[in-house]
């Protein structure tokens, strides 16, 4: 799978005076709109650099796209009645849709980062034959939960998909025609045959890193490591607040880094500290997976082999976080899966342990925090990301010492 890189949502600069630069000055202000609700035109020039003057023209541009409103007139402070501005919360959709290894994944949500509908199926593998169609009825049906109005402002789909389902099909089923198939499929071109909506893939753990990172607490660490494990290990990487996806949308896959296993072999994390890596080892024990989402698993029916898998997956994880520091500097490691939060809590904590037991050279040992949203991080980050893209800005000075209140998108 590779990734068509668009121009519409490359970055864009902060909010300056001249007259050719008016989208950039929209998205400026609708930023501090969300963050800062009820602020002034004079508040938010202040906190904007950009003339008042600009920042009427921008509020009146902003209110004819439906994506700011004023509220009530205020008055009896001091000096002139001042007209409170907010986000329309309905003033924009998209739909992000996860394909997964073992389940396909969909919500709606508002530019807000509000979720308003949403779809799930568990699955053994991502049928090339019949997903593509399912995407289409679910997007339908997402779709059809808005109003008429409402569905001219859903003006985008997400997909977040792992990279390279063609090569690793292999691994979740046996089946080569599937192999095959996937090879030759380009999934944005694939998607927008049957989606009547502008499409846009982004890898998973990209997507997924880029929702965490909207819900990380204020201020938002401008640098960070993601570690989804899930059916394998998810990955991004935010790099001066901004995600690093690299030439294709494809970087930061950290779980194919090359770690050393408990026997002293090369391996790699999506082998070892993955849910298919607890699958194989339950497998060998004659346990069967449940065809279910991981988080209604009997996990605590399965000892001792989780907390084998465990003592397995958390040096392989501590182990890839510490060389990605060694690469690239940043403050702050997150690790979520899609387990319940008590299989959560004991692989985070043993992750920390093995953090603070490495070795480190030259570099200080990340912070690891657990993350806020699971398995549902993947479909959520796709619906954010064009969202934000669209209409917000991305500078560091606007995004860094935000709140991330009710706004995971921006």
């Amino acid at each position: 799978m590779t990734t068509t890189r668009h121009n519409e949502f490359d970055p864009v600069g902060v909010g300056v005076q001249p007259s050719g630069v008016r989208l950039t000055n929209q998205r400026v202000i609708l930023t501090l709109a969300t963050f800062f609700p009820g602020s002034s035109a004079a508040e938010l020039s202040r906190r904007s650099q950009l003339a008042p003057q600009t920042v009427a023209a921008v509020i009146e541009d902003l209110q004819s796209a439906n994506l700011m409103r004023a509220g009530e007139v205020i008055r009896g402070r001091r000096g002139q009645p001042a007209t409170p501005y907010f986000l329309n919360r309905e003033g924009a959709y998209a739909i992000g849709v996860e394909i997964g290894w073992r389940h396909v994944e969909a919500v709606l949500v508002n530019i807000a980062g509000e979720v308003i509908a949403q779809y799930r199926r568990d699955y053994a593998f991502p049928d090339a034959r019949t997903i593509f169609n399912e995407l289409a009825t679910v997007v339908r049906q997402l779709a059809e939960k808005l109003s008429a109005t409402q569905r001219t402002r859903l003006f985008a789909v997400g997909i977040a998909a792992p990279y390279g389902i063609g090569r690793n099909i292999d691994l979740v089923t046996f089946s080569e025609d599937m192999r095959r198939l996937w090879r030759d499929i380009d999934i944005e071109i694939e998607a927008a045959k049957v989606i009547p909506y502008p499409v846009v893939v982004f890898n998973d753990g990209n997507a997924a890193c880029w929702a965490e990172y909207g819900m990380q607490p204020r201020p938002r660490p401008a640098n960070f490591a993601y570690l989804l494990v899930s059916t394998f290990v998810g990955a991004g990487i935010i790099a001066e607040g901004t995600l690093w996806e690299g030439p294709t949308g494809n970087s930061a896959n950290l779980g194919s880094m090359l770690i050393t296993g408990r026997d002293g072999k090369p391996t790699f994390p999506h082998l070892v500290a993955s849910v298919y890596a607890l699958g194989k080892r339950l497998e060998k024990a004659g346990i069967s997976l449940p065809p279910t989402t991981p988080m209604f698993w009997p996990w605590d029916q399965w000892e001792p082999h989780v907390t084998e898998w465990i003592e397995e997956a958390a040096p392989a994880l501590a182990a890839t976080l510490l060389n990605t520091k060694a690469v690239l500097e940043y403050d702050v490691a997150v690790i979520d899966g899609v387990m319940p939060g008590s299989v959560l809590e004991r692989l985070h904590k043993r992750v920390k342990e093995c953090v603070a037991e490495f070795p480190a050279l030259t570099f200080d040992r990340p912070q690891v925090s657990k993350g806020h949203l699971g398995g549902a991080a993947p479909a959520l980050g796709a619906a954010y990301l064009p969202l934000f893209r669209r209409y917000f800005a991305r500078d560091p000075r606007y995004l860094h010492n935000l709140s991330a209140a009710r706004a995971p998108a921006i």
